[in-house]
């Protein structure tokens, strides 16, 4: 049918698309991919897009075949290719979005490169960007001209977490910069819990990539804390707020985020007798993550029906959000 989006998944995210495009009601649409000797690609769809709200699906996280880079070329040509060939509109959907954190300029001549990826997707005439969980959804959503949604996966964190947790809980972030956040959080699952739930934050300064600070503001003796963040790279920022939840008599540490990049020594940094449990989302696949004391500890939540039911309201003009529950 003409007015059912077209769903296209590029690279390996074919089946995080298929997932997607089960809560649709819809198939994957197919296309072609080709890798040339010098590094350069191409790819193109394989059926008639003209007319068509086209949706384009890539996770744009570095791996053993292809860079953050290479995933975004990808993206931008094939979206491009997709305009060219008229569709009517073409969404970007980034359910990892290369690049998000480097949002300001922290130092003298910094880049602003949030900005000029933003500029790239206007450029070969995306029409609107979907991402779940930016590391700053003011400057993600400030460094776009065309439409761009903010999709956080707060609620679904919250719903596990309300099945798993029991007693006393207190939600904390491992940084200032992240309140809103695990406060998002926080919110909801007092709302599945149906009693309330406490609040923290750490103390952190980070400079050339030294991480310092470890006061922790909050009261989280007696209770479970549970440590929020966008992201988990090599686990030192949260390392650092689970041993301090500890020594100050937390009773279990769960980290909880929406991407699990699982870089550098991610392996023995969640290994630490400091985590009983370490959520993250399919955003990303856990192939980092490899050693078993650390993939013990790890439960992946399934976010294709978030980004399903986001399209579909995006296609409708439904309210994104009502869906996640950011209505006041």
């Amino acid at each position: 049918m003409a007015d059912q989006p077209m769903l296209f998944a590029l690279g390996d995210d074919a089946p995080f698309g298929r997932g997607v495009a089960s809560h649709l009601g819809t198939t994957l649409g197919h296309h072609e991919e080709r890798h040339f000797e010098d590094g350069e690609h191409k790819a193109r769809p394989l059926e008639t897009v003209r007319g068509r709200d086209v949706y384009v699906l890539h996770s744009l996280y570095g791996d053993g075949t292809a860079t953050a880079n290479d995933k975004l070329c990808r993206l931008l040509f094939f979206c491009g290719a997709c305009r060219d060939a008229g569709a009517a509109s073409v969404t970007a959907v980034t359910p990892y979005l290369c690049y998000a954190r480097k949002d300001r300029r922290t130092k003298a001549h910094d880049p602003v490169t949030t900005r000029y990826v933003a500029a790239m997707m206007e450029a070969v005439g995306i029409s609107r960007v979907m991402a779940l969980e930016a590391h700053n959804p003011a400057a993600f959503d400030n460094a776009h001209r065309i439409p761009a949604d903010h999709l956080d996966a707060h609620r679904v964190l919250a719903n596990h977490l309300a099945a798993r947790v029991r007693g006393d809980v207190t939600v904390i972030s491992p940084d200032a910069g992240g309140m809103k956040r695990a406060e998002s959080v926080r919110r909801h699952l007092t709302e599945a819990l149906g009693r309330e739930v406490g609040r923290g934050f750490m103390e952190k300064h980070r400079s050339r990539g030294v991480v310092t600070g470890d006061v922790l503001a909050g009261e989280v003796a007696g209770t479970t804390a549970v440590i929020v963040d966008d992201l988990i790279a090599s686990g030192g920022t949260l390392q650092r707020a689970a041993r301090t939840a500890r020594e100050q008599g937390a009773t279990g540490v769960i980290a909880a985020a929406t991407h699990g990049l699982f870089v550098e020594d991610a392996d023995a940094t969640l290994a630490d007798d400091a985590f009983d449990a370490v959520i993250v989302t399919n955003s990303v696949p856990a192939f980092r993550l490899t050693a078993e004391a650390a993939r013990g500890k790890l439960t992946v939540l399934d976010v294709t029906p978030l980004v399903g039911a986001a399209i579909a309201r995006v296609q409708t003009g439904g309210s994104l959000a009502e869906l996640l529950g950011t209505e006041t």
